[in-house]
């Protein structure tokens, strides 16, 4: 059940303002995505785990809450795949819910990667059941991933729980698989291709949500294997916060995405996922949360030198 802030509480800050506190805070611009795959966890955590989605939700859980111990001093969010959690179940969604309360208690914004995208009741329930506090618990994220090809109003109730609870979405543009140019890179009949056209649309309710750091609680995806995209989404939608995936596993790297910066240190967030919570396996012997942590403050480092602040 969900409740709106009573009169005489203040608002609760923007995600945005909390996103800029964290990468002023930490020099750190880096998510950490969340994709457990039974298959690649360490062997500790394996054991018994795949007799049962109980056992696997379980391994699930401890995986995750060690990577995030990990990676914590260098990441300002983690990035959960909710499908990773969604496949096993009432068990697996337990686990999502720990996870992301670690996450916050370990001082980590969280980012739902659900990719939702309905219309009406639907898209509100949604909206709800990701932005909106759950009683007298938080939200169980602090921003959504959401897909807007339903149009403006399947969006509306997402935007709504963020200007009411604080919250975030961020909203697929240009993604980083080669099949995004399918659809996203069809050409229109003034020359620009269809992503363009969304991110117009964009630019509007994104300018409702600009915080006090000047920043907007509207993100957007775009792949870090476009570079040209992303020097084009900055241009367009210069106070929105741009994700960026495709760092690591995908072959980008952090110096593909330094125009993504130009509006300020913390207008643009680097995904790295697999080459992070998996880096235990370059190396025989290597523990999977030194190699977590090593890893994600490599890319640290890396990403907030390229991005020129």
């Amino acid at each position: 059940m969900t409740a709106d802030t009573a009169p005489d509480q203040p608002p609760p800050q923007a995600f945005a303002d909390r996103l800029v506190e964290a990468v002023e805070l930490k020099r750190s611009q880096l998510v950490v995505g969340l994709d457990p795959r039974l298959d690649l966890l360490p062997l500790e955590l394996r054991g018994e785990a795949q007799h049962s989605p109980e056992g696997v939700a379980d391994a699930f859980s401890r995986f995750c809450r060690g990577i995030i111990d990990a990676v914590a001093p260098y990441a300002v969010c983690v990035k959960p795949q909710l499908a990773f959690f969604e496949l096993y179940g009432s068990a697996g969604m337990r686990a999502l819910e720990d996870v992301c309360a670690h996450a916050r208690d370990a001082g980590l914004l969280v980012i739902a990667d659900a990719k939702r995208g309905d219309i009406g009741s639907t898209a509100r329930a949604y909206a709800g059941a990701y932005l909106e506090p759950r009683g007298v618990h938080p939200p169980l994220a602090d921003a959504l991933t959401v897909n807007p090809y339903l149009g403006r109003d399947a969006l509306e109730p997402f935007l709504l729980a963020c200007h009411r609870h604080g919250g975030g979405v961020f909203v697929l543009l240009k993604t980083s698989n080669p099949g995004s140019a399918d659809l996203q890179d069809v050409t229109l009949s003034d020359g620009s291709p269809l992503w363009h056209q969304l991110a117009l649309l964009l630019q509007e309710p994104a300018e409702t949500l600009v915080g006090t750091s000047g920043i907007s609680s509207l993100g957007v995806v775009v792949g870090a294997t476009y570079p040209r995209a992303i020097s084009e989404a900055r241009r367009l939608l210069p106070r929105s916060i741009i994700l960026l995936p495709g760092v690591g596993a995908q072959g980008a790297t952090p110096a593909d995405v330094a125009r993504a910066f130009t509006s300020g240190p913390a207008s643009a967030l680097v995904n790295a996922s697999r080459s992070v919570i998996f880096a235990y396996r370059a190396e025989e012997g290597l523990d999977w949360r030194d190699a977590a942590g090593s890893e994600a403050a490599r890319l640290r480092n890396e990403i907030w030198a390229v991005s020129g602040w």
